[in-house]
């Protein structure tokens, strides 16, 4: 899958909170690109609770390994935020999906005479 990845920011300046609502494909990749939004979201007030929304993604799982592992330690990677600032966010799940099933066509039986 090559969908591109899309955002939606909402801030509610009064309540303190964004919601980063995402969808498309997240890899290890283009979740660089979701690392940058959730800084800038954060940067409109500091200390804004931050709701990532991924139940209409596709997310690879490293990727969702990765963002767990960033709100639980309460900061984003290294290289895109060197400051190490404390970011609040919680993650709306994608829903999983059973895999998709393949059904082999099924040979007809061979009879040998004896």
């Amino acid at each position: 899958m090559n969908e591109k990845l899309r955002v939606l920011v909402s801030v509610d300046l009064y309540g303190a909170k964004a919601q980063v609502k995402t969808q498309g494909h997240v890899t290890v990749q283009s979740i660089q690109g979701l690392y940058d939004v959730m800084k800038r979201a954060d940067a409109l007030v500091p200390g804004l609770a931050l709701e990532l929304d991924m139940t209409l993604a596709e997310v690879e799982p490293q990727a969702m390994e990765e963002l767990r592992g960033c709100a639980r330690s309460h900061h984003l990677p290294l290289p895109v935020d060197p400051l190490q600032r404390d970011y609040r966010f919680s993650i709306l799940a994608p829903k999983i999906t059973a895999p998709k099933l393949t059904v082999l066509p099924v040979a007809a039986p061979v009879l040998v005479a004896a």
